[in-house]
């Protein structure tokens, strides 16, 4: 823990706390982008099957001209289940007695019917081009768009295992710059995909590189951030993940073509690629593997940007390693994912904590991923699920401070679980309070991920901290990858999926009796650190850290 004194001998919150956040604003807002764009670029319009008696110039010449396209339509498309024409067949020839007004006259068989050989026809007065009506993702096919939600999530596990280890070897900020490289030049690759497995593909590449972006801009937030500051600046980062959401919604509404939409979500990281390199490595991160000169040497650049020049010179590197001794002899054993189900302490809070992100963020995905279900202008509903998030995650530092962690994420999770059963067994036609349920549970997830994201880095020491937060996204990812799977259950059992989504977030919130309260504690370096705060927990003294560190929350 001696790391936070040393920072605060560098000027603990200033100057270069406010340019690091600011630095990370931008891939924090843009995320959310590559993140839920498919709700657009993958948007289902309406459509039905090609027919020549409507599509076709030279069959519409021998048609009386008293029939208009509404007859056409009548005898080219049989009715589907809503009553509307229907979406995948036609008949296999015109049906004319449909016209007579004789009721007996009616009649047709489903043998009549045919799928749609010649394709579709689709409405392009919302969306002028989706990866759906360019792919023709519907009727048969409807399942790849699940396919590639599901290989997106995929792409993010994946790179939450792999980035969580290697930021933990190589360092964050290098971490950062080639994830932000990638999430570049991959996602504008997108644009030029010919068809829907390449694209696929990409968006998987992406995705591996986007939990990259997300995992050390984290960790770089935390580890460069005092105690008492630690919740709020986490929180105003998330506070940019909600403006991203508002804004995608925004820049979906002008941008209606899905490769546009792509291009102008994929350019700006080339931008950020490039800010990314003046951000100092973690300190805290290179004093514990063992590297105490360079970390000494971020420590004067820090001070020399809040302000402390005097720093540069009390701060010396007999000063660091005395300081830190304990924290740099803890790195000299191996440490990998499986340490974190070896040691007593953290086995426990690893089995938990991966239980709690599974089964939030599968939730979340079943929640934000299909708005098409929850209302007709699915633009406003992006934008009113961004104003949520941002007024939850503003409010919960302030929650945090009052409350404690696992009161404010075992409340949350509650009621986003009931929010979501409620959504889903609530009338169809009350679209209105159904729209009411979800923009609730919207909002308490942005409050459980606010809290989730405070809670995880205080539970772990920073030698483990990014393999254990790689190892906790996975768990996430995990219920991410599953989410849309879960969604493609049959008709029959269209309530199965929102009772999971639902459940989930409740029945997990029960754990929570079972993990430390760590409202108030500094970061701790080593395992040691753990432990004496567990032992001081028992002895009564942990009252006495929390009240004297809250009060400067």
């Amino acid at each position: 823990m001696a790391f936070a004194e040393l920072l605060d001998r560098a000027g603990g919150v200033g100057l270069f706390q406010a340019l690091q956040i600011f630095t990370l604003f931008f891939p924090s807002v843009l995320i959310p982008y590559l993140m839920l764009m498919e709700n657009f670029s993958a948007a289902v319009p309406s459509h039905r099957c090609w027919v020549p008696l409507l599509d076709n110039s030279t069959a519409q010449a021998g048609v009386p001209a008293a029939l208009g396209p509404k007859d056409l339509l009548t005898v080219s498309i049989p009715p589907g289940p809503n009553h509307e024409p229907h979406q995948c067949r036609r008949f296999r020839q015109p049906q004319w007695q449909l016209l007579d007004p004789n009721g007996t006259a009616t009649n047709w068989s489903e043998a009549a019917t045919e799928p749609c050989v010649d394709g579709w026809v689709y409405d392009h007065s919302t969306f002028t081009s989706t990866i759906v009506s360019e792919w023709d993702l519907v009727c048969d096919h409807k399942g790849l768009k699940s396919v590639s939600q599901t290989l997106y999530m995929t792409g993010l596990l994946i790179g939450s295992i792999f980035w969580g280890v290697l930021a933990d070897q190589f360092g964050r900020k290098w971490i950062l710059s080639w994830s932000c490289l990638q999430v570049a030049l991959i996602s504008t690759s997108t644009i030029f995909a010919s068809n829907f497995y390449i694209y696929a593909g990409l968006r998987f590449l992406v995705a591996s590189g986007v939990s990259g972006i997300l995992l050390t801009s984290m960790m770089l937030l935390v580890e460069w951030t005092t105690t008492r500051r630690r919740a709020t600046t986490i929180t105003i980062q998330g506070c940019f993940y909600s403006l991203g959401q508002m804004t995608l919604g925004i820049l979906a509404f002008i941008v209606r073509d899905w490769r546009t939409l792509q291009m102008a979500m994929s350019m700006p990281f080339f931008a950020i690629f490039l800010i990314s390199w003046w951000l100092p490595e973690s300190a805290r991160w290179l004093i514990v593997v063992g590297k105490p000169e360079q970390g000494l040497r971020e420590l004067h650049k820090v001070a020399r940007i809040n302000g402390h020049k005097e720093a540069t010179k009390s701060l010396t590197i007999e000063v660091l390693m005395t300081s830190m001794k304990e924290e740099v002899a803890s790195k000299k054993a191996h440490r990998s994912v499986l340490e974190l189900f070896l040691v007593p302490i953290l086995r426990n809070r690893s089995c938990i904590m991966f239980i709690l992100c599974f089964s939030n963020v599968m939730s979340y995905y079943g929640l934000v991923l299909d708005l098409q279900n929850l209302g007709n202008d699915i633009f406003l509903l992006q934008v009113l699920f961004g104003v949520v998030d941002l007024l939850a995650r503003v409010a919960t530092p302030f929650l945090l401070s009052i409350l404690g962690r696992r009161i404010i994420l075992g409340g949350f999770q509650a009621t986003a679980g009931l929010s979501i059963l409620a959504n889903a067994l609530a009338p169809k036609d009350l679209q209105i309070l159904r729209m009411v349920f979800a923009v609730l549970g919207r909002g308490c997830f942005g409050a459980i991920f606010t809290c989730l994201s405070v809670y995880k880095s205080e539970l772990y020491p920073t030698a483990l901290r990014m393999t254990a937060d790689g190892f906790l996204h996975s768990g996430g990812r995990l219920g991410s990858v599953i989410g849309p799977l879960i969604a493609m259950t049959p008709q029959s059992l269209s309530l199965l999926s929102p009772i999971i989504y639902g459940v989930l977030p409740v029945a997990s919130s029960i754990l929570l009796l079972f993990l430390p309260e760590t409202q108030g504690l500094p970061l701790s370096d080593t395992i040691q650190d753990l432990e004496n705060q567990k032992s001081a927990a028992a002895k009564g003294n942990w009252r006495e850290v929390v009240v004297t560190e809250s009060t400067s929350f």
